[in-house]
């Protein structure tokens, strides 16, 4: 990697690992300062032996470090994020908060909330005994294809580093460390484990290192190393990213944990600059690395800096006795309540993409009638699918929602279109009570507990700390009582040996699996079984399904479900025909359409923008026989929408979490205003995107769009453009002004409410040379900032524009490209409202 000559000095200041003396001296002139933190950490690391300093530098299970007692070190734990907290073992009867998708957190352009979402879910690490979040998420959305953009912020790197700063902050305030991932280039899923994807550096510095350098500059704790590789080097054993740009460059003192299974050498990833390697199972270090210590392939110096940043971040935790905690108790914010802080997200991240002839805000009172349609109108999608799935204490569908908000209104429901290319987990009022039993070899009971839905899924340890070598069954039983007669279908679902009897009878018994390399694939890609039963209305029958464990399995990978659908009532075509027949008779439609997991998830990207089964279709119908259509679409990344033209309104919501529907009800009636802005361009066709493929050739990802990701590389009007939402005012941009502040210029803008309701309007300050530069964008994205005000009153929001703004990356460096720069305030990227000229 090339080294900004200008910043060397700053860059060797942030380098203390390296430069400070052994026992925790800081040299700064002449002077001598002593952090004792530091010398803690010194002392520490002199009483280990080889043997146990490189014990720590491996999980002792899925989500652990070990303790070491004999210098006060207790065990580092881990967990998933981003919306929630998973906890190291299954425990459905400690229920996380659910906050919507990551994607959503930066449709609200709110930097402040997404503190307050990280300060939440450091609470709830806290309450679980989480030291460190494996969360946020900031690779970028370069091609709407990519399968887990869920669980990323944007196309734009300055809203994802803004969003994720707050985000980082917000869990830190706790005391619980928070983990940017995946460095770098992780932008898809497809071969993810061994896809190497080419990059010009000027790219990478620009657009992808760009958030992972912002949100290191705040202050993360740690860095997730991706399973890709760039230019060349898996990033496990990438020395120029990890080594000399992380490290030394950037400064950063945290450490560097590879994603789970990622690190699959001993030499090359030690000397790379890896710090942690995860899980246990398949470990390239333990003994192989103490080898390569001893044969002098690595030096024990580089185990030393690893134990080091280890024992760090075990102090900053309050785990490393004589190192006060980097938050004491006292200081630690009290954070909002969960729930409502959930529905505060969902609300500020919906956007309004079209509402003609202002269909929306409803009236209840003129509400006698609504027709809510389609399958994920009750079958709500709350959160995205992987490895990051949590169980909340509720999920709100946007039915219930509707159903709560309208007491004095008739709501009919049609599913019209299915596309759930499998059955939903069994559930409900026909379904009761489902309990979920875990055995060992002698059939004793081991673990016993009651779920709302016949699914089990966890990675990591068992409940109750149940041994996993003791684990031998798993049992979902169930009463089920039909709610109409004739052929009900069943399925099974999940990987390993399965059983499936109803009222006795054997119906299936045998393996389900999906052969791979990668255990954790097998959890988020299982198979599916179908079965055909007759059922009598009212008549109960028992069902059983039981998991074995055999021989050489992990239990701790469990994923098992049994899925349900009642006798269908019509064919499709009768189902369409029934969601028109009630919209036609409403005095409004709400159509919920969206992805479901099987195309939407991690793991795999999408091959199509296209709605699953046929849900656009549905839409069509619906608005031909409705003009007072309203379309909510639920997906985490871009979808088409042939019919965008032919609806009333258009609101897109992000998998909102827990609070889905109450929020949704909110919006729709007016109670709040939708606050989201657009965080990624929305397509009108596939082939206008600068990116879409993510299927590498040859083994080979190559990222020919360059800096022309996202906005900055559209050749043709999108349907919705970067930053669109529109809201329940307008607004007037009075002035924009540029001041020089003393670190630079500011952008300072007044925009007044001309509407007649209060509101928020997201002032975005784009920037782009006035002469045309053929290798860089128009406009790109400056800074933004919120303004609030009430109807017919003016808010003056200030933007700065540091000296970043206006630089490339070159070889020697950033380098400020000297003219004259256009100034631009927006309502979006396609609608500037002023613009003004600066010379740099």
């Amino acid at each position: 990697m090339t080294v900004d000559r200008r910043d060397t000095a700053e860059a060797d200041g942030a380098k203390a690992d390296a430069a400070d003396g052994a026992d925790g001296t800081k040299a700064d002139g002449a002077d001598a300062v002593v952090d004792p933190a530091e010398a803690v950490v010194e002392r520490a690391l002199a009483a280990l032996d080889l043997e146990t300093k490189v014990r720590l530098l491996s999980g002792q299970d899925f989500w652990t470090l070990p303790a070491v007692p004999e210098i006060g070190l207790g065990s580092l734990v881990m967990s998933d994020g981003p919306i929630g907290i998973r906890g190291v073992r299954w425990a459905p009867d400690n229920p996380s908060i659910a906050l919507p998708s990551p994607t959503a957190l930066a449709a609200t352009w709110d930097p402040a909330l997404a503190r307050q979402a990280g300060r939440v879910l450091g609470a709830e690490c806290r309450r679980n005994g989480i030291h460190l979040l494996l969360a946020p998420t900031v690779n970028l959305h370069r091609s709407p294809l990519g399968g887990r953009h869920f669980e990323c912020y944007s196309e734009d790197p300055l809203l994802s580093a803004e969003i994720g700063v707050g985000y980082v902050t917000g869990v830190q305030d706790l005391g619980v460390g928070a983990t940017v991932k995946h460095l770098v280039a992780n932008d898809s899923e497809t071969d993810r484990m061994t896809v190497d994807v080419r990059v010009s550096e000027r790219a990478l510095r620009e657009l992808y290192l760009a958030p992972f350098e912002r949100i290191v500059a705040a202050g993360v704790w740690a860095v997730m190393a991706a399973y890709n590789g760039v230019n060349g080097h898996t990033m496990t054993e990438h020395a120029g990213l990890l080594r000399d740009l992380l490290k030394r460059e950037w400064g950063f003192d945290g450490i560097v944990v590879s994603d789970w299974t990622a690190a699959r050498s001993t030499e090359a990833s030690a000397n790379a600059g890896l710090d942690v390697v995860m899980p246990a199972a398949g470990d390239p270090w333990g003994a192989a690395l103490v080898a390569a210590v001893r044969a002098g392939t690595v030096a024990e110096t580089e185990v030393d800096d690893k134990v080091r940043r280890v024992l760090r971040l075990a102090g900053r935790v309050g785990l490393l006795d004589g190192v006060p905690p980097a938050v004491a108790p006292a200081d630690r914010p009290r954070p909002p309540d969960g729930a409502a802080l959930a529905h505060a997200v969902a609300v500020r991240s919906f956007v309004l993409a079209r509402n003609d002839g202002d269909l929306l805000p409803l009236d209840p009172g003129e509400l006698r009638r609504v027709a809510v349609l389609g399958a994920l109108a009750d079958d709500a999608r709350i959160q995205g699918g992987g490895s990051a799935l949590v169980v909340p204490p509720h999920a709100i569908s946007p039915l219930a929602g509707l159903t709560a908000a309208l007491p004095e209104a008739d709501l009919d429901h049609a599913v019209g279109a299915d596309p759930r290319l499998r059955l939903p987990a069994a559930g409900g009022v026909a379904w009761t009570p489902i309990t979920a039993t875990l055995r060992d070899a002698d059939g004793r009971e081991r673990y016993r507990t009651e779920l709302d839905r016949a699914t089990v899924r966890w990675m990591g340890e068992l409940p109750d700390g149940l041994p996993p070598e003791e684990l031998a069954s798993i049992e979902l039983t169930a009463v089920h009582t039909p709610l109409r007669s004739g052929t009900a279908r069943l399925a099974v679902e999940g990987f390993g040996v399965l059983t499936l009897t109803v009222d006795g009878t054997e119906l299936f018994d045998g393996p389900l699996y999906e052969p791979s390399e990668e255990p954790g694939t097998v959890f988020r890609a299982t198979v599916e079984r179908r079965f055909e039963i007759a059922v009598r209305a009212g008549e109960p029958v028992e069902v059983r399904l039981t998991r074995r464990m055999v021989d050489g399995e992990h239990p701790g990978f469990v994923s098992v479900t049994l899925g349900h659908a009642e006798p269908a009532v019509a064919p499709d075509d009768a189902l369409l025909d029934e969601a028109v027949r009630i919209a036609a008779d409403a005095d409004v439609a709400v159509v919920v359409v969206g992805t479901t997991e099987e195309v939407e998830s991690e793991g795999f990207d999408r091959s199509t923008l296209t709605l699953p089964g046929r849900q656009d279709e549905l839409v069509r119908r619906v608005a031909a026989a409705n003009p007072r259509t309203v379309v909510v679409v639920n997906a985490g990344s871009p979808v088409l929408m042939p019919w965008a033209d032919e609806v009333a309104a258009i609101l897109l919501t992000w998998f909102p979490g827990q609070e889905a529907g109450a929020a949704l009800a909110d919006v729709l009636l007016g109670r709040a205003e939708p606050g989201g802005r657009l965080p990624t361009t929305w397509p009108r066709r596939p082939e206008d995107c600068p990116a879409l493929s993510t299927t590498p050739v040859d083994g080979v990802l190559d990222y020919t769009d360059g800096i022309f990701v996202g906005y900055r590389g559209w050749r043709a009007a999108p349907l919705f453009p970067f930053g669109h939402g529109l809201g329940y005012t307008d607004w007037a941009y009075e002035s924009l002004t540029v001041e020089e502040g003393a670190e630079g210029p500011v952008a300072v803008v007044t925009v007044r409410n001309a509407g007649r309701r209060p509101g928020r309007e997201v002032v975005q300050v784009y920037v782009g040379p006035e002469a045309a530069e053929p290798d860089r964008p128009v406009r790109w994205l400056a800074g933004f900032a919120a303004a609030e005000a009430a109807p017919g009153a003016a808010a003056t929001v200030r933007v700065p524009l540091p000296a970043r703004t206006f630089q490339v990356w070159e070889r020697d460096g950033w380098q400020t490209r000297p003219g004259r720069y256009r100034v631009e305030a927006a309502h979006s990227i396609a609608d500037v409202r002023q613009s003004t000229t600066l010379d740099r």
